[in-house]
Formats: C-alpha cells, structure tokens, sequence
C-alpha cells in the first residue's frame, strides 16, 4: 500500500496535532515529560534494561520521534545501560524530515539527537528502515506502514511495548483485541508494557491478550495511565547470543566483506578464506557498477527487498569513514517501449513514491536531463548512482579492524563438522582454518558442506566493455536500459553487461558488439565512434538463483520429506549458513542481507519483514521442488 505522509498542524495552545485523526500527538502538558513518566518509568526504565547485553523496546505509533528521542537520552546517560538497545516502532503515518526539524525545535533538550535521528531520516516509503546510532549500539528500526498488516511480519522479541496511538475512538485499529494478541505473541516473557490510554475496552483487550495491567497516576493532568506486564506464558522466548562469537567466512567479494563488517559490529571474530591473492577478485571485481532500486506496479517482492537494501546500503556507505569510492549522482532508467514507457509511468503513480525515491520523466524531459535525444522516458532515481564494487569491499573489511584474520590463495577444497567446529580443508585434507559458525559466500562455485544438499544457482558470464570517456558525451549521471553506462571513472565508462551461458574467462568481440548496442539503445548515437575490435573489458561470473532473488540463510541438512512442511521447520545444518546469488545486484543487496545474517545469527529484530526473509532463505529451492514432485538438480 502507499505510504501517505503525516500532516502537520497545531492546537492553539501550540501542541502538535493530526488533523487526520482529530487528536494530539502527546499531553498539552508537555511531550518529554509524558514521554519520561508514562513510557519509561511505567516500563520500569532505565532500571530493567541496566546489565542486560541486549534490550528490545516495540512502539506503536512513532508519531514525532519524542519516545525514542527521550529513550535514547535516558540509555546514553545510564553508565550501566544495556550493551545495544533495539527501538522497533511503527508508523503509518511518518513525517518528514522538514516537518520533524520543525517539531524537534521545541524540545532543545535533545537537540544533539535530534538532529542525528533528522540526519538519518529515511525516504518514505513502505516497510522496514533500520537505522544505527551510538557506533551501532543503538539501531532504530522504522517499520512504516499499517500495524495491523506489519505486526505479524515483524520478526523480534521485545521487552517492553510503548503503545502511543491516538484515542481508540479516533484511531481503534491501534487498540484491537487482535493486535494486542499480536502484540503478546512478539512479547518475551514477563514483556512490561505501558499507555496513557485506560480506555475500559483497551484493558479488557489486554486482559485478553495475556497483560496484567494496573492503573498508575497519570501525567499532567490526566489522571491515570497504564502499566502491564506479560502475564501468559509467550512464544517469543528470547535467542540468547552465541556463545563463542567466531565465524568461518568462505569468499571476500561484496557479500563476504558485508558479512564480516555486520559481524564485526557486534563483537564477532572472524576468519576470512579467499581463494584468489585479494579481496573483489570475482563478480566484485568490475570498474563500476550501478546501484538502483527497482519499482513494479505491484509492489512485489524483488521490489521490496530490492528498495529496502537500496536505502540501506546508501545509509551505510554515508556513514563509512573514509567512504568508498561511489557518487548518488542520479541513475535513469529508460523505458524498452512505449509499452514499457506506460507500464512505468503507472508504476510511479499506482504506488505513490515521493520524488526523492523516484520520478517518472517523458522523454523530452529524460533527453532534457541527459542532454541528449532518447527513444523513451523512464524512471529517475536522484540518490541512485554508480560505486566501485573493489572499494566498497575494501572499505567493509577495513571496518573490521583487528577482529577480522583474512588469508588470501587459499582454495576451499572440502568442508567438515567436526567437535563443534566446522573446518574448512585444502585438497590434500589438510586443515585451514576452523570455527563454530560457517558461513559461505563464494558466489559460482561454492564447495557445498555435506550432507547439505547443493543448491540450483546457475553460473552466468558477465561481460562490460571499457569506454574511453573522451569518445562519448558528457555524462552526469548513471544510464540503465536492457543494460547499463556509468559515468567515468579514471577516464574510462562501463557499459554492458553481457547474459552468456558459457565459461569463456576472457573478453571477447561478440560481447563487445552486445554492450555497444546496449549503448545505442540508450543514447542513440553514442556507439558509433567505437569498435568492438578495439575495446578492453572485463569478466565476471554472477551466481543466479532460479528466482533471482539472494540466497541469505540457514543451510538445509537434507531435502525435506513432508511437502506440507514450513521453512521454519526444515533441518538445518549446525551452525552452517550462506549468502550468495547476488546476481547483478551485489552492490544494491549485500549489506542488507549481511545485516539479516546478521540479526538472526544475533537473535536480534530482523530488518525484514518475514515473508521478505522466507522469500530469501535457502530451503526454498527445496520446499518448492517437493511441492511441484521434481527434483534438485
């Protein structure tokens, strides 16, 4: 569904206020100080998250930030606060920047926070934004959307639940019975909870859910609030950490790297194998690559993941110190048709995506942009652009510091569970390198552990061709069609890529035809001062699922027998995970799906949403086969 914007207005006294629902966001007395009496102290905080390693705090209706703003202050001023704090919050209606710099004013007391939390904000739209602070200690999840169809594709367990929505009268979807059963089923046990709301229907509700509430005094003046703890026995037991944070990671492309920086972040070990004399030697070798979302007039889920990775990674990449070499210089995407042309423009408008995400453009305002005549319109991105896939990767592992021990030539022969530990051995069964955790991100061909069976991921040959920039024009910005042209690099532009079902390492003139007619369909033209006889290129190999989506997750033990079987209930192999089949978008999905990796090796809140997550997970191949009585290749 489209995310409408919150609208800003105020009451007379000069309280915020949401003419769409008729009620304020928080007491005409004074928003911190309800945010510090009701939500903090009737959830028994800063005193209940002291000494923990991990505390998870669920908020329905973010509103203006004023809860997470007060929150934050309170953990960063307690010497003996939590180690990370996880702040889930959902939000239908979210504001945006410029109104919350508005809003944030008024309260110069966190005036520091504020401004980092604005400098962070994300583009508004759908789902799942994660969103760090504190050097990572503090990781603000922003779940936009309805709560009533969010709720149950949240995956985490909370220890304390804000419930700020607006009156039940005015807004009772935030207040339901249902949604409260919801709530307890994502709650850890003996979970607290508090409101102001003490709305009869709302206790009962809560009652029913499995809260023990009690009524307090309330804040200003309203007279009571509510104060609840999970009383019920809960299916949310919390994951407790690993105990021995060390993990075996197979490849240093994008994905191995992303997995060793998320990893690192939170205190992991990590032993890095490469079979090639550095890192980005494969698939994440190439000159330049371009990083886009992707837009469908159904909102499926490619475009989902595909978004949410996408602001993700600029929101990493913004935060690296040095940052990579990489420009948000605007990618186009030019439509293959007038047919296409349509079915974009419908995309935009069916889905209502803010002009900092997305714009459709005619074609005379494409060419307008581009300077140059173009067949079609298509989409803009304006914070798309182009990165070099070597140095992003470059800059991950150098975030990893001394936690990560990386060793290069080094080819991954076989693999083995062996005392708790899984090693990885050379050709002559000599041992590498051992851990309890394994992770393999190798991309084409990966040395599967057994007894897990082999996953369908197909090998792929990538060709780009190499453009001296002098012989093209002038180009501001990244071009994408049925291929792609960055704008230069070290005066050189790539333009390409090749889809070749074939293992020719070396480049080759067929391709180089291809790319240059990729060329032409977006800047008609623009191919003919250059031969396909006379261009240097390069080759990659994609790993490509057969769905095209990545492979993030647990490896299966062994192909399930009951086709009625869920993933979750599938068996894994002990502590053997895998990220891989990032086709050609490893630039655009691998933070995110490390960061998943991530969270879930963490036991933390996911930064997905649950079918996004199951949509990723390797035993889909399998489950999917059983269902349809074929088999795995």
């Amino acid at each position: 569904m489209p995310l409408t914007p919150a609208r800003l207005a105020y009451t007379e006294d000069g309280t915020p206020f949401a003419p769409d629902y008729g009620d304020v966001y928080h007491s005409a007395d004074g928003g911190p100080g309800q945010a510090e009496h009701v939500f903090l102290h009737g959830n028994g905080l800063p005193g209940r998250w002291r000494g923990r390693e991990r505390f998870v705090i669920l908020e329905l209706g973010f509103g203006t930030g004023l809860n997470f703003l007060a929150t934050w202050a309170a953990w960063q001023d307690d010497p003996a606060a939590c180690t990370r704090l996880h702040y889930v919050a959902v939000e239908a209606h979210p504001f945006t920047a410029a109104d919350l710099a508005q809003l944030h004013a008024r309260w110069p007391q966190f005036a520091a926070l504020s401004q980092a939390l604005r400098a962070r904000w994300p583009v508004l739209t759908p789902g799942l934004h994660r969103l760090e602070f504190a050097g990572g200690r503090l990781t603000l999840t922003l779940a936009f959307g309805d709560a009533e169809a969010l709720l149950p594709k949240l995956t985490l367990t909370a220890d304390a639940l804000y419930l700020d929505g607006f009156d039940p009268k005015k807004n009772p979807g935030l207040w339901s019975a249902g949604l409260f059963r919801r709530l307890a089923r994502l709650a850890a046990p003996g979970a607290t909870l508090a409101t102001w709301c003490v709305a009869g229907a709302v206790r009962a509700a809560l009652d029913e859910a499995g809260f023990q509430c009690e009524r307090r005094p309330g804040f200003g003046r309203k007279r009571e609030m509510l104060a609840g703890t999970l009383a019920r026995s809960s299916p949310a037991a919390p994951t407790p950490p690993p105990p021995e944070r060390h993990a075996l990671v197979v490849g240093a492309g994008l994905a191995g790297a992303a997995l060793c920086e998320r990893l690192a972040a939170r205190g992991w070990r990590l032993t890095l194998l490469e079979r090639h004399a550095t890192p980005a030697a494969e698939a994440s070798g190439n000159l330049a690559g371009i990083v886009r979302p992707l837009v469908s007039r159904d909102d499926n889920i490619a475009s989902r993941f595909t978004r949410v990775a996408y602001l993700a990674s600029l929101r990493a990449w913004s935060a690296f110190d040095p940052p990579p070499r990489w420009a948000p210089c605007g990618v186009l995407q030019l439509a293959r048709n007038p047919q296409h042309e349509a079915s974009q423009a419908d995309a935009v408008r069916l889905q209502a995506y803010p002009a900092d995400y997305v714009r459709w453009l005619s074609r005379l305002e494409a060419a307008d942009l581009v300077d140059w005549p173009v067949a079609q319109g298509g989409w803009f991105f304006p914070a798309g652009g182009w990165a070099q896939p070597p140095s992003v990767c470059a800059r991950m592992l150098a975030r990893c510091g001394d936690a990560l021990q990386a060793r290069y030539g080094v080819e991954v022969a076989s693999l083995r569970h062996q005392g708790g530990l899984w090693q990885a051995l050379d050709a002559n069964g000599g041992g590498l390198a051992a851990a309890p955790v394994l992770i393999l991100a190798t991309g084409t061909g990966t040395v599967w552990p057994s007894p897990a069976p082999p996953l369908p991921l197909r090998r792929v040959r990538g060709q780009v061709s190499h453009l001296p920039a002098a012989q093209l024009p002038e180009l501001r910005l990244a071009l994408c069609r049925e291929g792609y042209l960055t704008p230069p690099l070290d005066g050189l532009a790539c333009v390409g890529a090749s889809y070749d079902f074939d293992d020719d390492p070396q480049p080759r003139r067929e391709s180089h035809a291809g790319n240059l007619a990729r060329l032409g369909q977006m800047l008609p033209g623009a191919e003919a001062p250059f031969s396909p006889d006379a261009l240097d290129g390069r080759v990659g190999f994609r790993s490509v699922a057969p769905d095209r989506l990545p492979v993030v997750g647990a490896l299966p033990a062994a192909p399930p027998e009951d086709r009625e079987m869920r993933l979750a209930d599938v068996p894994r192999l002990p502590g053997a995970f895998a990220l891989t089949g990032l086709a050609s978008r490893g630039l655009t999905w691998a933070w995110l799906a490390a960061e998943l990796l991530a969270s879930r090796l963490e036991g933390e809140p996911l930064p997905l949403e649950t079918d996004l997550a199951d949509a990723l997970d390797p035993a889909r191949f399998l489950l999917r086969a059983l269902r349809k009585g074929r088999t795995l290749p």
